[in-house]
């Protein structure tokens, strides 16, 4: 595998100067699909036609997260890109990017963290553009750390979602559980941009993920034919 979060982790790990232990570390686990081997789900990877490109920046602890949803993104959408958060220094490939012709740079947050002027909650892409959905991958004080302080992202556009729905994901604890995970966030807005099949396959591939990791969790036995694997399987 060669992917920008799975290149990221890579990098983070070289320069780190002690080894990162996750929680339940003691299990081995797939270094693709980061579940343990017993409930890898490498196989189960969607393959869906994507227009839209996705630039995740990640708090500095993010890609080493066996839980971190940004890596199913990044499994499901060619054109994404993974950069570690600083609030001093700025990858000058990020900034290449930001400045891409051919993409239309989204800053994905709540609109009432903003100037009204700049908020939009519809995706409106220029032709011979495509849209960049810039997600903060973090928790949620991190996001807002990283939206206040990074002053580059000032000139997008800010995307505010307001899904109805209550998030489903299941394996981190917040306070708010209105607050999507980063997988959920990009789900929809590939469907805001007309990516509605790709939205879909993401959403059935964090279920199946969420459904093994919890599993391994809790010793639970895998079931292939649950609701989670046949919704998925329709996009494989």
């Amino acid at each position: 595998m060669s992917h920008a979060v799975f290149r990221l982790r890579a990098e983070c790990l070289a320069r780190s100067t002690r080894p990162f232990v996750a929680r339940g570390s003691r299990a081995p686990r797939c270094p693709e699909c980061r579940v343990a081997f017993d409930y890898c789900f490498c196989a189960w990877r969607p393959k869906v036609p994507v227009r839209s490109g996705v630039c995740l920046m990640m708090y500095y602890s993010e890609p080493m997260k066996p839980s971190n949803t940004g890596w199913l993104i990044a499994d499901l959408v060619p054109d994404t890109w993974a950069f570690g958060w600083s609030r001093t220094e700025v990858d000058e490939a990020l900034l290449a990017l930001l400045e891409d012709p051919q993409w239309q740079p989204y800053l994905v947050f709540p609109g009432e963290y903003s100037a009204p002027e700049r908020v939009v909650d519809s995706v409106e892409v220029a032709e011979g553009k495509r849209p960049l959905f810039i997600l903060l991958d973090a928790t949620w004080t991190e996001a807002r750390k990283m939206f206040r302080k990074s002053p580059y992202l000032d000139r997008f556009p800010v995307l505010s979602l307001t899904p109805e729905q209550i998030s489903r994901y299941q394996l981190r604890r917040r306070k708010n559980e209105e607050h999507l995970c980063t997988a959920e966030v990009g789900a929809l807005c590939l469907e805001l941009a007309g990516d509605e099949e790709a939205g879909g396959a993401l959403n059935a591939y964090l279920d199946v993920f969420t459904e093994r990791y919890l599993g391994a969790k809790r010793a639970l036995p895998l079931d292939e034919a649950s609701p989670a694997h046949q919704a998925l399987s329709s996009y494989l």
